[in-house]
């Protein structure tokens, strides 16, 4: 049996939204079962749960919003909350964006490991893909397809040197994700960082928080990965599919995608009633525990 997990104790951290440029704090905070994950705004008073229906802006992040107050680029901290298998949990942010920390879900999950997990008395229930659904932009697609397990393969290309073509596929674990895709960082061209400032957009962005992809090749340090680009679009698509609410068994793939094709998959499948269904955890294989939630019974 598989029982829904949230933090054992509170941890948080500060820094600067990629987008707005202003400083805030986060803090991630244990929640009861079937609480699911909320974000807070807590110099506001308004609380938005992370789910598809509240789903604002997509423009280079994926923005919450709820009578009329808005959480920005909660990708990261979603991607590292659902890739470490937490069902629960009160996201606090004092300001109007996630702190983009390096860039990456990395610092989310050292954060997540710093607080330890562990389970609820209430068994976790999984979203099975039964028939596949897909959105079509032209050249770029999303796919969910069944599976019995949750698997993404993306593939994605540029007119850059760099970036003509790469391809990445994995099942998503709490092992996988921590060392495949955690690490990879979010990335910008150069060209089109002053473009990106004039629309309000990267404001909080730098070579310490983002690979900036110059004409020749990458300005700040090196690569994480080979082909930490895809990876980074693996991490947005696992944040962005973790606003279905719960845990997916199915195969996403996509195709020169981003947000708006990650969300849009997922409100598709939402709407086609015939093609999910929630299953209990003990209909399905479980992968072990992560950080610290290692009883197999809550306490």
């Amino acid at each position: 049996m598989s029982y829904r997990r949230t933090l054992r104790r509170e941890v948080g951290c500060t820094g600067i939204g990629l987008h707005s440029g202003r400083p805030v704090r986060l803090r991630l905070l244990p929640a009861p079962a079937e609480h699911g994950i909320r974000f807070a705004r807590t110099d506001v008073g308004v609380e938005i749960p992370a789910t598809l229906a509240h789903v604002g802006e997509q423009d280079h992040a994926t923005t919450l919003r709820r009578d009329g107050v808005s959480v920005g680029t909660v990708e990261h901290v979603l991607a590292a909350l659902a890739g470490l298998g937490v069902d629960d949990a009160r996201v606090e942010v004092d300001g109007p964006e996630v702190p983009v920390l390096d860039g990456s879900a990395a610092p989310f999950v050292i954060l997540l490991h710093e607080a330890g997990l562990r389970p609820l008395a209430v068994p976790r229930l999984y979203l099975r893909v039964r028939e596949e659904v897909a959105v079509v932009h032209g050249t770029k697609s999303a796919r969910l397809a069944p599976s019995d397990h949750f698997e993404v393969g993306y593939s994605i290309g540029f007119d850059h040197p760099l970036l003509r073509h790469q391809t990445f596929a994995l099942r998503v674990t709490p092992r996988s994700f921590t060392d495949h895709i955690a690490p990879a960082r979010t990335f910008a061209f150069l060209r089109e960082v002053e473009m990106l400032r004039k629309s309000g957009l990267a404001l909080g962005g730098s070579l310490e928080n983002a690979v900036v992809i110059g004409e020749t090749g990458v300005l700040n340090n090196k690569l994480r990965y080979e082909d930490e680009f895809v990876r980074h679009k693996i991490l947005d698509a696992v944040g962005d599919l973790a606003l279905l609410g719960y845990p997916v068994l199915g195969r996403l793939e996509a195709t020169r995608a981003g947000h708006a094709l990650h969300t849009a998959v997922a409100q598709k499948l939402l709407a086609t009633r015939d093609a999910w269904e929630l299953v209990p955890a003990g209909a399905v294989a479980v992968e072990p525990a992560a950080v610290g939630a290692t009883a197999l019974r809550p306490a």
